[in-house]
């Protein structure tokens, strides 16, 4: 059911948002696309935080193509949209196919897709030459362990089509694989496609990974920001923080801007915002993970646009509606980003705070995400689930935000609830 949203003089253009995403890690992109947009969102549930960034809403299934593309015609029946908008991983397919129908700037939704379907995109990229692991695709425990043979140990096992490290982890030995390809094979990621032949074995590259949000117009890729991944709970590869800087001396190295160019090419992404994943491995060139058809997650851009000055929403939106970007460095910083966890399993929440006296300047948000009653894990039971709380900060150097973020941590206090009170 389509409802109009606040009243507003209808001079800005009109933009279609697919899916807002959680409140906490997307409301910055919504606010700012706000000021210049009206934004009408499609989402499966009616808007609560999101109401006064509206003009309207309508309430369908959002991961349903033909339901989607029937709500946005019917938008655009009585108005001119401009442009189709997703930051959501299961809903960025969606968003290029309807932007498509509607005739608006889109990267194909094919290639869309291409980026979505991990296979593929290593298909697409080996096709080309592009630097990136050796893989294999394997649909049980005996293929597995077969491609792992062949590949060389240690792997990487992961989903096909999943998104924020979910059932990923890193495999040393055949009785390694087969106590964990389960967990990637029956990773549960909500709309994730159902493929017969499900898990990628590839190869395992020591080094750093990094991630480069980037903006694509005509084909031309720009990257914005790069940010180091800090990973924990191995063998998993939970994204525990991220440090991001916008003078960060890879966006320099000419080797590496080809790499990023040649790989959006490569997968036919024309038009709009990537977030792309790479190891800088030992042996050489940096190699592509993989690329994400969206703005990155886990506030990555928030952390870029801290540390710049670069406005994601607006830009990711500019795109979208087939307008010049505005990208305006306004600073040269560090921002980082850390998520706190329970120390065990099955951890019943009764608060969750920080001592704010406690907290140091440099830190810029402390966020708590669980509630009283809240039963939480750490990873691997909980990934995105179970994180309890996330801080960020900003300074001018990576040592001062990371001091910092520890101070913080150090100023997060959990009280566990007795198991027997909540029976």
């Amino acid at each position: 059911m389509h409802k109009p949203g606040r009243t507003d003089t209808g001079t800005h253009p009109l933009l279609i948002l697919i899916s807002s995403g959680p409140h906490k890690y997307r409301e910055y992109l919504l606010s700012a696309i706000s000021t210049r947009y009206r934004v009408h969102l499609i989402d499966t549930v009616e808007p609560t935080w999101q109401s006064p960034y509206l003009v309207g809403n309508t309430v369908v299934s959002s991961t349903d193509l033909e339901l989607v593309s029937a709500a946005a015609f019917e938008i655009a029946s009585r108005e001119t949209v401009q442009g189709v908008l997703s930051w959501d991983e299961a809903r960025v397919h969606q968003a290029a196919a309807v932007a498509g129908r509607l005739g608006l700037p889109t990267t194909p939704a094919e290639a869309v897709w291409r980026c979505r379907d991990k296979h593929q995109s290593r298909s697409a990229l080996a096709l080309e030459g592009v630097p990136q692991p050796a893989f294999a695709l394997v649909g049980n425990v005996e293929e597995a362990l077969t491609a792992a043979a062949g590949i060389g140990y240690p792997v990487v096992v992961k989903p096909r089509a999943a998104a924020a490290s979910f059932g990923v982890s890193l495999v040393r030995s055949p009785q390694e694989m087969t106590e964990c390809f389960g967990f990637a094979d029956q990773a549960t990621v909500p709309h994730m496609p159902d493929y017969n032949q499900a898990v990628l074995v590839e190869e395992y590259l020591d080094g750093p990974e990094v991630s480069v949000d980037s903006v694509v117009v005509g084909g031309r890729v720009r990257p914005l920001f790069v940010g180091h991944k800090q990973i924990g709970y191995p063998p998993y590869f939970e994204e525990t923080g991220h440090v991001v800087s916008h003078g960060d001396p890879l966006l320099a190295d000419p080797l590496f801007l080809d790499l990023l160019q040649e790989t959006h090419t490569a997968l036919g992404f024309t038009e709009g915002w990537t977030h792309t994943e790479l190891k800088l491995s030992s042996s050489g060139a940096p190699k592509v993970i993989e690329v994400n058809a969206r703005l990155g997650g886990d506030l990555i851009p928030y952390l870029g646009m801290a540390a710049s000055g670069i406005n994601p929403g607006l830009i990711a939106a500019a795109v979208a509606c087939g307008r010049d970007p505005e990208i305006d460095v306004e600073r040269d910083l560090v921002a980082a980003v850390r998520f706190l966890y329970v120390d065990h399993d099955d951890t019943v929440i009764d608060s969750v705070e920080f001592d704010t006296a406690a907290l140091p300047p440099e830190i810029d948000q402390a966020v708590v995400l669980a509630a009283p009653g809240d039963i939480v894990s750490p990873p691997p039971r909980g990934l995105l689930s179970g994180r309890v709380a996330f801080v960020t900060a900003i300074a001018a150097k990576v040592e001062e935000c990371e001091a910092a973020l520890d101070a913080a941590a150090a100023a997060l206090r959990v009280v566990e609830r007795d198991r027997t009170e909540t029976r």
